[in-house]
């Protein structure tokens, strides 16, 4: 199964977002992200859904969000012409064992220890999703207590715009 990014720029009204996870639900469809925010224009918001599977799927759920009433765009974005970033906040044990361990790691992959205590560490980590799910990995031994992951957000690189 392929991994599709897929913006949506639709109307920034209420029941919109609803509108569009729903459709996600009654085709059977199974979301991996799903970020959305306002826009530097209060009128609209830009959605980012992330999905695996076929092209026939792909083709699907981008036919039916057009269908939608208050969807004004949707493109899928190509992994090598746009580009993804995702934020997970991770809390990690510390202890004297595996302390140095988990900074040195930080440095490494370019992550904050935003809160600091005589137990506990929390990370923030940023960037494409494939350096998240890398940093997690390189935790999991070191003694994962929590995550929080906010999703891909995505756009296309160079001139190409998406709005409107």
């Amino acid at each position: 199964m392929k991994r599709y990014v897929i913006a949506v720029y639709v109307e920034n009204k209420y029941g919109v977002v609803a509108r569009v996870s729903g459709l996600f639900m009654r085709r059977g469809f199974n979301i991996d992200s799903f970020t959305g925010q306002q826009t530097h224009d209060p009128r609209y918001s830009r959605l980012t859904i992330t999905l695996r599977g076929d092209d026939f799927t792909r083709d699907q759920v981008i036919n039916q969000l057009k269908k939608l009433h208050n969807v004004k765009k949707v493109k899928l974005l190509q992994n090598d012409a746009s580009v993804e970033r995702e934020l997970m906040i991770i809390k990690v044990r510390n202890t004297p064992e595996t302390r140095s361990e988990v900074m040195a790691a930080a440095e490494v992959y370019r992550a904050k220890i935003i809160d600091y205590t005589t137990n506990y560490m929390c990370i923030e980590v940023t960037g494409e999703p494939s350096k998240i799910n890398a940093f997690s990995e390189v935790m999991r031994p070191l003694g994962i207590i929590e995550t929080c992951r906010t999703g891909v957000v995505a756009l296309e690189r160079g001139s190409s715009i998406m709005e409107k």
